[in-house]
């Protein structure tokens, strides 16, 4: 009788206890925690700067930067720390200094030539407005590189893409390096010429310092630079690495483009109207018979001449009014860009 009394308690005990778990989770007692990795580069961005960032900042973009993929080795060399690209890093500090407006040519590259394949394609809906003459072009390429240096005999070093020799030890719990190098190398993306160059370091970095490193949370477990002490140490160096490169395009007026701001540019993407992109000095011809050559670019001016489709045309301006200037057979003129197309 008693054991049977017994257990109809605990039995009742249970059910109080289960109905009373989602009145806790609400007082907080369950609810999830947020964690405290981070780096010195953190914070967010958006088409007005930076939010919550460390870095200094521009009043306005120098130019477009894209920022290159490592190449195989040195990622190989990152995922031994696990570690990703650093690219996604690099872009956002970029984009948090207002110094330079980043554009896309990393893996999303596909993805937006994918959109534009099946807008040609006629699989989009109609007005979607999403072809050609509508990408920024990037006025530099950065192309970024990491090595680790050895720290003591006791230590850990490794240089990315094989320019050092590497040995692994345990130690208390942590890896250790002397030094982390980064550098940071800028190219005029039409020259070709490499117009700057810096680089950057954390030194005697002792990882077994752990969260009082950089600030809490330093499990080497997380895997990315704001939760791991290897990817802290990068983090940092590449931080002081593009301070460097901003200093040397802002004190040299040469190497600044003229851009718009970021909000300017995104805003531009949804209202440019998608179509054939002509450049001085390309060849073109009419769609169809009959088109004809306007003597300024307008359908009501005077018609200089009329066109076949065999004709061959010379792009000898830019365009105005949906028309664009060329140099036919035997006179110059304006001819509708959508009914033109290159030879």
């Amino acid at each position: 009788m008693f054991s049977h009394s017994l257990g109809r308690m605990l039995f009742v005990g249970a059910v109080i206890a289960l109905m009373a778990a989602p009145a806790a989770a609400q007082g907080g007692l369950t609810a999830p925690k947020g964690g405290k990795g981070g780096s010195v580069v953190k914070g967010a961005a958006g088409p007005d700067g930076g939010r919550g960032d460390s870095l200094d900042h521009c009043d306005k973009p120098m130019g477009a930067m894209a920022v290159v993929e490592p190449q195989s080795e040195m990622l190989a060399y990152l995922r031994r720390y696990q570690l990703s690209s650093p690219v996604s890093l690099i872009r956002m500090m970029i984009q948090q200094s207002n110094c330079f407006i980043v554009v896309e040519r990393g893996v999303g590259m596909k993805n937006m030539m994918q959109e534009r394949n099946l807008s040609s394609a006629g699989e989009t809906r109609q007005n979607s407005n999403i072809g050609g003459g509508q990408m920024v072009a990037a006025d530099f390429i950065m192309t970024p590189a990491v090595v680790f240096s050895e720290g003591n005999a006791g230590g850990v070093g490794g240089a990315v893409g094989g320019l050092l020799g590497r040995k692994a030890a345990a130690v208390a719990g942590g890896l250790k390096f002397k030094e982390a190098q980064t550098s940071m190398l800028v190219a005029d993306a039409r020259s070709g010429v490499q117009v700057a160059a810096a680089e950057g370091s954390t030194k005697k970095a002792d990882l077994r310092l752990g969260a009082g490193l950089f600030g809490g949370g330093g499990g080497a477990a997380g895997g990315g630079y704001g939760n791991t002490n290897e990817g802290k140490i990068i983090a940092a160096a590449f931080l002081d690495n593009y301070k460097k490169v901003v200093s040397v395009v802002r004190n040299d007026p040469s190497l600044q483009r003229n851009v718009g701001t970021l909000k300017e540019e995104a805003a531009a993407g949804g209202t440019t109207k998608a179509g054939a992109v002509f450049n001085e000095g390309n060849v073109i011809s009419p769609k169809i018979a009959n088109v004809k050559l306007m003597a300024e670019p307008s359908d009501t001016a005077k018609v200089v001449a009329t066109l076949s489709r065999m004709d061959e045309l010379v792009v000898i301006g830019g365009e105005k009014n949906g028309f664009i200037n060329v140099q036919g057979p035997n006179a110059s003129g304006w001819i509708k860009i959508v009914l033109a197309q290159k030879r």
